[in-house]
């Protein structure tokens, strides 16, 4: 035990220590204060009047007006994209206004801009009408002329049928009205010309049909441009219409039903000389708007431009003093003395760079009081910051979607910055595939500048984000490939060539073409003299299987040892005998065991059966091994790890609960004279996260043993489950590796042993697909998905809560165009 406690504390793991911090500001440098400390970005205020509305707040009417600032800026953006003007890439370089300036600004530029649109919209809607009616003239004036040419069967039919009836005024039809001058004439056939959308003619006809009873004529024709709608900005293809009809009442009832569907009416005259002359008035109209529409659009444009120009140091400016006034309103206002009192947590290391932006705030405000700085008790538990680049956010961030680390609790993503990428390189393990996902990653790091910063899609920004994990990732994939030829094959080598009297039951075939060789190990991965041998699988099927029992035993001790770090720090004697001394007898007892057999295996050539070995360890362990034992004293061997396994169980539920009771029974009843008290148990008590001494009225025997019971028994099953499920390493290497056989030997040599060309390039596109698409792309996720689980269930339950909250800072930096 001496030689754990002599150990280094592993700062580097450890999140940053903070410290709760109480600012005492005057009112007239509060406000200077609080921009200092968001250009610093150090500072995490606590929200002191959260039982308090938003509109019961001291300055909720300032963030009133940069909300109303925010909007009249949305509004101006969403202009200048409707226009399609180019966004400038140089930032303005005015001079810095008063936030009182740029509100009289903005509103000046809404008002003129919302009178430009309200005159443009009035002009664009006439220009409109005027086009439409130019096109009624056109369209229905060709109606009318054809519709007035007699036709002499249909005369004499009519006058030897119907009209020798004397009341053929009052009972003819309107078609036969049409057909006749004279008849149409005394009845008064009238019409009504107008223009509608094209989608609503045939319900517009059907409706007029019914609505005279059949007592009219619909004629219609497209019209010959398309008109843009002045609300939505599209392009409408529209359809002119002339109904004829008879009698007022019929006319009313035409009336109603186009302004039900939104048909716009024009009158036409008959007469066609009038038609000319209209159709005149209206183009030399039409002329005169487009001129003013012109003139309109392009001062409405260079208005744009210059609000454009400062748009973007605008929403800067309302953006950060929004954020600032909402800060300001989580501090206390005391009336009486006329200051602001905030709280909040900072990193040690920013106690001095915080002193000095006050001390500046404070000069700069000419203010005669300066702002007191003094630390405090802390309320509650820190929230956890650790410093990261570029490089091991992405990292971090894999954490932290799991939960965020306990304050000051080992952080795992030192160690995943490694293991990572490697185990997925375990379960990807293709050298070919592992160039194309580097060459994505250079690309994706050599365009690094252009692209931070920018708007880009969900998955793209995700890519992006994980460039450095695609980088690595792609590396360890390059060298697990080499190894692999397929895998691991090191151990092999290394021992010469008894590694290679068990390649293949038999394999004359083999020897035959020279295949197996008993000198000269492949001195660099798997031999390939193994691919198309009958023992090439079951051979790569136990070695990745027994490799990945390894590499599972060593990140799961890594764990346990990290939950030593753990409890060493807080100082919990109790955690380290109780739990961090059981288990790793307990997980070593058996699956450190089990890789001892396997590494025992590859270096003495055993053909001992290890399943055998390992379940009649424990239903029949004085039994004698025969064939099965790897070495002398394995039995007695086997016999005392059984019974230390069964030992560390007990070990880990029963005595930590009892001795959390005694300690408290015996602090509770002595409270009043804690002081007097320098044992051990006290001084161990006050630092340890579970002592009775912060719990003493909350503590509960019987939840502290269910919870140690279930915490035993998740790690005695876990201990077995995880090691399985580590086993995932296997299966997804021997996958990946068959499908590239498959799709390589199956599709692409297939097709190329034709000679036919397009066989051939079909061929090749089906690979290039299965490649691409389902090699590169699923094969990658599926390992990089399962890589997380091993990480976050198998590897991080050992030792980590990932129950705290993140450090977030009053920042600049940090606001979005979403807090707008």
């Amino acid at each position: 035990m001496e030689f754990f406690d002599n150990l280094p504390a592993m700062d580097l793991m450890r999140s940053e220590r903070m410290t709760f911090v109480q600012l005492i500001m005057p009112f007239e440098s509060a406000h200077r204060a609080i921009t200092y400390l968001g250009e610093l970005g150090l500072l995490q205020f606590r929200d002191l009047n959260a039982d308090r509305s938003p509109f019961q707040r001291t300055f909720v009417n300032q963030v009133k007006r940069c909300g109303e600032m925010s909007r009249k800026l949305r509004f101006f953006k969403d202009q200048i994209s409707k226009a399609g003007l180019i966004s400038s890439l140089h930032s303005a370089t005015q001079p810095d206004v008063e936030l009182e300036e740029l509100e009289i600004q903005l509103a000046e530029h809404e008002h003129e801009l919302n009178e430009m649109n309200a005159n443009s919209e009035k002009l664009r809607q006439a220009y409109n009408e005027l086009l439409e009616f130019k096109m009624v003239l056109q369209k229905a004036g060709g109606f009318l002329v054809s519709g007035k040419s007699p036709v002499a069967v249909e005369d004499r039919e009519l006058d030897e049928n119907i009209h020798s009836n004397g009341d053929y005024v009052e009972t003819a039809s309107l078609l036969e009205k049409e057909m006749r001058p004279e008849t149409m004439e005394q009845s008064r056939v009238r019409f009504i010309s107008g223009i509608i959308c094209k989608s609503k003619v045939q319900i517009f006809e059907r409706m007029l049909f019914r609505a005279t009873r059949g007592n009219m004529l619909f004629n219609q024709g497209p019209a010959d441009e398309d008109i843009v709608d002045p609300v939505t900005s599209e392009t409408v293809e529209k359809i002119v219409f002339v109904v004829f009809f008879s009698g007022e009442q019929a006319r009313m009832k035409i009336l109603k039903i186009c302004e039900a569907f939104s048909a716009n009416c024009y009158p036409v005259p008959e007469d066609i000389t009038k038609q000319r002359q209209i159709s005149q008035e209206v183009l030399s109209r039409l002329s005169e708007i487009e001129t003013t529409l012109g003139a309109g659009y392009n001062h409405r444009n260079r208005a744009l431009s210059s609000i454009q120009f400062h748009l973007n140091k605008w929403m800067s400016m309302v953006r950060r003093e929004k954020a600032i006034y909402d800060t300001l309103n989580m501090l206390n206002f005391d009336v009486t003395k006329k200051c602001l009192v905030g709280e909040g947590w900072c990193p040690i290391f920013a106690k001095a760079k915080i002193q000095e932006a006050l001390q500046r705030a404070t000069y700069d405000s000419n203010s005669q009081v300066g702002i007191i700085f003094h630390e405090m008790d802390a309320p509650e538990s820190p929230p956890t910051f650790f410093r990261t680049n570029r490089f091991t956010s992405a990292f971090q961030e894999i954490v932290d979607a799991y939960g965020v680390a306990r304050y000051q609790e080992a952080n795992p993503a030192v160690y995943t910055v490694v293991t990572f990428p490697f185990l997925f390189a375990v379960m990807f393990g293709d050298w070919g595939h592992g160039i194309c996902l580097l060459l994505g990653a250079l690309v994706l790091i050599a365009q690094e500048r252009k692209l931070t910063g920018q708007k880009l899609g969900s998955f793209m920004e995700l890519l992006f984000g994980g460039r450095y994990i695609l980088l690595l990732m792609s590396l360890f994939s390059i060298y697990c490939g080499l190894i692999y030829n397929e895998f691991f094959s090191v151990p092999f080598n290394i021992f010469g060539e008894s590694a290679y009297k068990c390649r293949d039951t038999s394999c004359s075939d083999a020897r035959s073409v020279g295949l197996i060789k008993y000198q000269d190990p492949y001195p660099f991965g798997v031999d390939p003299s193994w691919r198309g041998s009958r023992s090439e699988l079951p051979f790569l099927n136990s070695l990745k299987m027994k490799m990945s029992i390894l590499l599972g035993v060593v990140q799961m001790n890594l764990g346990i040892i990290l939950s030593y770090f753990n409890a060493r720090f807080f100082k919990s004697t109790l955690d380290i005998r109780f739990q961090f001394v059981p288990q790793v007898i307990f997980l070593n007892s058996l699956f450190g065991y089990l890789s001892l057999l396997i590494i025992i295996k590859w270096c003495t050539g055993s053909q001992a059966d290890l399943y055998h070995v390992m379940i009649y360890m424990f239903l029949s362990p004085t039994d004698d091994l025969g064939e099965n034992q790897l070495f002398w004293g394995q039995k007695p061997l086997q016999i005392i790890l059984l019974l230390l396994a069964l030992i560390a169980v007990p070990w880990m539920l029963f005595p930590k609960p009892f001795i959390l009771k005694k300690l408290h029974s015996e602090r509770f009843q002595g409270r009043t004279y804690h002081m007097l008290g320098t044992s051990e148990m006290d001084i161990d008590g006050d630092t340890e996260p579970d002592s009775a001494r912060q719990h003493h009225e909350e503590f509960n025997f019987s939840e502290v043993f269910v919870h140690q019971m279930i915490h035993s028994i998740e790690f005695v099953l876990g201990a077995v489950s995880n090691t399985a499920s580590y086993l995932r390493l296997w299966a997804l290497s021997l996958a990946h590796s068959e499908l590239s056989t498959v799709f390589y030997e199956k599709v692409l040599l297939l097709a190329w042993g034709y000679d036919n060309l397009i066989i051939r390039l079909v061929g090749l596109a089906v690979f290039a697909f299965a490649t691409a698409f389902i090699l590169l792309m699923m094969e990658t996720l599926s390992a990089f998905l399962h890589a997380l689980r091993l990480h976050w269930v198998e590897f991080q339950n050992k030792f980590y809560h990932g129950d705290g909250y993140k450090f977030r800072p009053f920042s600049f930096s940090l606001l979005t165009e979403e807090e707008d």
